[in-house]
């Protein structure tokens, strides 16, 4: 076998400049930072050294440091020069090296440019992939909404979620798209506007509820909307664009029960009554028999730009605080639904001494015939009251819309609330 001396030769002259070179990077860094910081005081712990005859104290290192700090420019200078020959010394090809500190300017010019062409490239890039996703999924819903149509044709007609089911699996016209998209066959839902007892913040019927309150049982034609508020803060509750009572034909109210909306706490018999409290409650462009409002608590009260067949608006003053609700990590997220066909809203809190809290309670667009809306038992950050409609078309001098002196506000804000003849709505085929 013929050894390479030359090659041996070479290699070992590399490693040993390559060795050198790293260690005047390590002295000449070194060297710089003791130009500048002593660090024998937190060190100080480790000596005496002594060894192979080396002997040093701390005193002795820390006046060497102190004399090579005396004059910290030319330390410094030093230092650098190390690090640089350091580095000369590793690199292999000067004229490289000479070539890239030629064109540094030039690069340092021109890396605007560069990086720009590059985040355009990246920009570009991400907007075709949003493009697509959006596409793709129009596609997906305009798909979902044709296999879903025969199902909630029926419910906008009107139809209980079951009996809708029952025509459709009847019919032989429901098919496996609906099970997918609205999962029909499996459960009610807050979001799809089904009719329930609802746990609150949960999307589907608390069945130990309904059991319990014996809702389902005595009223299995019941198609009342509940939200019971339990120790869970919710974000936000959103009602909109609902008929109530008996304002579509074959709906009536609930047995015994007279009112087609009611948000209140609740006087616990036997037990501790509890209030709502909601950081801001707005109650919008609704239509109402008689619109009721009492025992509230609000630091702000908006009355604005509603219209109804006689009115009484006490506006009497308070010193509630603003409010917000939170819950940290965990308080539910939204409960909002949009379209609905219901006999009765009702939201309260019955568990003795537990309080409903909601963030924002916003109740908009509701449809209502057969019976009063009412609000009470609250403690509200704000409450706005605007753009609804109230009468049932027995004249001025019964006070359909009422703010009884049971409500109470630090601050209040009152325009534009007008007297005029209103009916009630007449009842119509979904």
């Amino acid at each position: 076998m013929k050894i390479n001396f030359k090659k041996i030769i070479k290699k070992a002259f590399s490693i040993s400049i390559t060795t050198l070179s790293v260690a005047m990077i390590l002295l000449g860094i070194l060297g710089l930072f003791l130009a500048y910081i002593n660090p024998i005081p937190w060190v100080a712990g480790y000596f005496p050294i002594d060894f192979a005859g080396f002997y040093m104290t701390g005193e002795q290192a820390f006046q060497e440091i102190k004399t090579w700090q005396a004059t910290p420019i030319l330390s410094g200078a030093v230092a650098i020069a190390a690090i640089f020959s350091g580095l000369f010394l590793h690199a292999h090809n000067y004229k490289k090296w000479w070539r890239t500190i030629k064109a540094s300017p030039r690069a340092i010019a021109n890396s605007p440019m560069a990086t720009y062409r590059k985040l355009k490239a990246g920009r570009d890039w991400l907007l075709e992939k949003i493009e697509y996703l959006n596409t793709e999924s129009t596609k997906w819903r305009r798909a979902f909404n044709v296999m879903k149509s025969p199902y909630s044709f029926l419910r906008m007609m009107g139809f209980s979620p079951q009996m809708a089911l029952g025509l459709i699996a009847v019919g032989g016209t429901a098919g496996t798209g609906v099970v997918v998209n609205e999962t029909v066959f499996a459960e009610r839902s807050f979001a799809n506007g089904d009719a329930g007892i609802y746990a609150a913040p949960h999307n589907t019927p608390d069945e130990t509820l309904e059991a319990t309150m014996r809702w389902r049982e005595e009223n299995e034609e019941d198609n009342t909307l509940r939200i019971v508020l339990g120790t869970t803060p919710v974000r936000e509750i959103k009602i909109e664009n609902v008929s109530v009572g008996t304002v579509y034909s074959n709906s009536a109210l609930p047995s015994g029960k007279t009112e087609v909306m009611l948000i209140e706490g609740t006087d616990v018999s036997g037990g501790t009554a509890t209030r709502l409290e909601i950081g801001e409650l707005i109650f919008e462009k609704n239509r109402c028999k008689k619109l009721e409002f009492d025992d509230i608590k609000a630091h702000t009260i908006n009355v604005i730009g509603n219209a109804s067949d006689g009115q009484s608006l006490n506006t009497s003053p308070g010193t509630a605080r603003m409010r917000g609700i939170g819950g940290g990590h965990h308080q539910a997220e939204a409960m909002v639904t949009s379209g609905g066909l219901y006999d009765r809203i009702w939201i309260d809190a019955p568990t003795s001494a537990v309080n409903g809290k909601i963030g924002k309670l916003h109740l908009s667009n509701i449809y209502t015939k057969g019976g009063p809306c009412i609000l009470r038992q609250m403690d509200i950050g704000t409450l706005t009251i605007q753009l609804n409609e109230t009468g049932a078309g027995d004249g001025f001098a019964t006070k359909d819309f009422e703010i009884k002196a049971g409500v109470t506000g630090a601050n209040w804000n009152v325009t534009d609330n007008v007297e005029v003849s209103i009916s009630e709505p007449t009842t119509s085929t979904p």
